[in-house]
């Protein structure tokens, strides 16, 4: 289940000039990020991952994700992620702090 219209993907997949592969989807990804509000658009990404809207996604999911697509991330790189955003007991990474500190610099706590 994704938390977007159909009507929104079938809008999205109209505006690629071929077959959407992650390349072309980051291309795509990269030309709306022009114009528009950082943060939104990348809280935007992370609700797709989020179905049940709970402003928080699996750190198993999200590790796969980061772990498997295009520019994988090292495991260096994920020991670091998990160090500066920690999951909860439950397994859960609030990604919102993750969006607030990619556009702000700075975790939303320290302030």
């Amino acid at each position: 289940r994704l938390n977007v219209k159909n009507e929104e993907l079938d809008s999205m997949i109209k505006e690629a000039s071929g077959p959407i592969n992650f390349t072309v989807f980051l291309t795509m990804f990269g030309e709306k990020l022009k114009g528009a509000d950082p943060e939104d658009v990348i809280m935007g990404a992370f609700k797709v991952l989020d179905p049940d809207g709970k402003g928080s996604i699996k750190k198993s999911f999200l590790e796969e994700l980061l772990t498997t697509q295009c520019d994988r991330f090292t495991p260096e790189e994920i020991k670091n992620m998990w160090a500066a955003f920690p999951p909860d007991v439950a397994g859960n990474v609030d990604y919102k702090n993750i969006c607030y500190v990619i556009t702000h610099g700075e975790d939303k706590e320290g302030e």
